[in-house]
């Protein structure tokens, strides 16, 4: 491990098998002004120069597209964390999820602004030579060149080393000729260069990422008829006998699945922080909207189920925050100051496991809330002239991007299993020692009256019930388990609802140290009914696992063990708990958390 790793911190999925402390927790309360300023600058720009643009790039409109771009340059919202010696700010990982919450706001264009300053630009800045990285950084972060990433085609999607685009080099040694067709390129039909990755002579184990500027040779296909983020230019890129400079090979040789993998990482955490912000705009508008509508001479928004709908849509959205800020803290922390790009990339590397939650977690949060969004404004909500159709139609695409979500879930099981078994988490060790609990179970009758003791033993418990079904799964299917997706998919689900748990509750008891219960009690009440629901999800998920992996003894031994780690004593009043939550929105008139 490089010497800047050696310092004290939370390893990536180290959360399954060790309790984190509220002073490890990084939340939104911890902004420094300079965050808020950050926040601040780019929502503005958000507000008042992309959105009132919507209708116009939506109509294809490339030359806004491009105008926007620039003026993100201006401020600075396109290098954030670039280097100052390319024409970057140097800010921390951080500040970049600041700005990419508040594109969230920005429908669409929020595609457009990710392909350019992460996927099609990341590569550059960590494998790039240094006249790659000096002739293209500094373009790309001022808006003067716009990139894209030209990774999928049309027989190749979540497996990307299945690849046809081939690479070819001269005679002479001098250039690479590439052939081949990418699809749905974000970026695709007014880029200046793309990214585009291919195989070497064919050859699978040299699968490589080249820089490929627009040319004749190199360039879009029509735009594609989507049915959402129509604000964004999707295309395929077409590759005829493209001859490029042997320099424009990014990296070496080979390195094409390593790029594109953690380059992935990038986009996964920060879609999460992107797609929140989609949600809190979403939110604003159907409790205003709930407010202004009227029904049976009361505004909809006195209503009980209506109240139920804003609720869940704020419990989720807070909770994806939670998430999103917890783990970028992480990485941040990791990091340090000063590093250098490996350092960076290493670090977040090491959180791969969370940034894949954050991805699937969050993009399915906001999902539900623009599907309620649409459901508040009733009949108007179908309507394009009401901003539910817009949000509803765009959120689609982020269980697609950047890995599908089923690719995600796999991956949450399967890359906490890989670290285990190379020694960098002792999950192995913890899994074996819940067994022998679940085998000699021990009466406590310890009292715990803090904050929030109950839904902090249910977090601790849906660890337990994670590591149980993992575990056993491992233990029957070995070498094999890659190949039970049902099985993966719901360990995943389980996961992901134990790392919202413990933030949820975390957060609010971070708040409360702070500022007082009292003040904290929307927190509290948020974490609580989150925990409540998310303990009967894993009972339901555990139980049906464990019918498919266990039987006879066995599996009679793991269910008496779930029963009584998902066994809730202390149940919530989840209806009144809502209504407070709600009607805290309702009064305030828009999303307040």
């Amino acid at each position: 491990m490089e010497p800047q790793m050696e310092k004290e911190y939370v390893k990536g999925g180290e959360f399954l098998i060790a309790d984190s402390t509220t002073a490890e927790m990084f939340t939104p309360e911890d902004f420094t002004d300079e965050h808020r300023m950050i926040g601040d600058t780019c929502r503005e720009y958000i507000d008042n120069e992309v959105v009132p643009n919507l209708d116009a790039l939506e109509g294809h409109a490339w030359e806004v597209a491009r105008d926007l771009l620039k003026k993100a340059g201006e401020l600075g919202l396109l290098g954030a964390n670039i280097p100052e010696e390319y024409g970057g700010m140097a800010l921390d990982q951080t500040s970049g999820v600041i700005i990419a919450e508040m594109v969230g706001r920005g429908s669409g264009f929020g595609s457009t602004y990710g392909a350019q300053t992460s996927i099609g630009l990341l590569p550059i800045l960590y494998w790039g030579s240094e006249e790659l990285k000096n002739e293209w950084i500094p373009k790309i972060i001022s808006g003067e060149a716009v990139s894209a990433y030209c990774l999928t085609e049309s027989s190749s999607g979540s497996d990307a080393l299945g690849a046809k685009c081939v690479a070819k080099l001269s005679d002479d040694g001098q250039h690479y000729i590439l052939n081949g067709e990418k699809m749905w390129i974000t970026n695709g039909g007014f880029a200046d260069v793309y990214l585009v990755f291919a195989k070497v002579d064919g050859e699978k184990d040299k699968f490589s990422c080249f820089l490929v500027p627009r040319s004749d040779n190199c360039r879009p296909g029509g735009e594609e008829h989507k049915l959402g983020i129509k604000s964004s230019s999707t295309t395929a890129v077409i590759l005829s006998d493209c001859k490029i400079p042997v320099g424009n090979l990014i990296g070496n040789v080979g390195d094409g699945a390593k790029i594109a993998f953690n380059v992935l990482n990038v986009g996964r955490f920060k879609l999460g922080a992107s797609v929140t912000g989609g949600a809190k705009l979403a939110i604003h508008e159907a409790v205003r909207y709930a407010n202004e509508r009227h029904q049976f001479n009361k505004p909809i928004s006195s209503f009980g189920a209506i109240k139920h709908k804003l609720a869940e849509m704020a419990i989720r959205t807070w909770v994806s925050e939670s998430i999103t800020y917890r783990t970028v803290g992480m990485i941040d922390h990791l990091i340090g100051d000063g590093a250098d790009n490996a350092t960076k990339l290493q670090s977040i590397e090491e959180y791969a496991v969370e940034s894949s939650i954050n991805k699937v977690a969050c993009s399915e949060s906001l999902d539900y809330v623009v599907d309620e969004m649409v459901q508040i404004y009733g009949g108007y909500g179908y309507s394009a002239d009401y901003p539910a159709e817009r949000a509803y139609r765009d959120s689609r695409i982020n269980r697609i991007f950047e890995g599908t979500n089923e690719i995600n879930r796999m991956l949450i099981p399967g890359q906490l299993m890989k670290r285990a078994m190379k020694g960098k988490l002792g999950l192995l060790q913890a899994a074996k020692g819940l067994m022998d609990e679940i085998l000699n179970p021990q009466m406590s009758f310890d009292e715990d009256t803090s904050l929030l003791a109950a839904e902090t033993k249910l977090a601790q418990n849906a660890k337990k019930v994670a590591l149980m079904v993992l575990g056993t799964a491992a233990q029957k299917y070995m070498m094999a388990l890659s190949e039970q997706q049902e099985v993966l998919i719901n360990c995943a689900d389980i996961i992901m609802d134990a790392y919202q748990m413990e933030s949820a509750i975390l957060r609010a008891k971070k708040y409360a140290e702070k500022n007082g219960e009292e003040a904290a009690g929307r927190y509290i009440d948020m974490a609580a009914v989150f925990c409540n629901d998310a303990i009967q999800r894993i009972d339901a998920k555990a139980k049906n696992t464990i019918a498919a992996i266990a039987e006879g003894d066995e599996g009679r031994t793991l269910i008496v063990a779930l029963k009584r780690f998902t066994k809730n004593n202390s149940p919530v009043n989840t209806i009144a708990a809502r209504q407070r939550i709600a009607d805290a929105m309702i009064q305030a008139n828009t999303y307040v958390y």
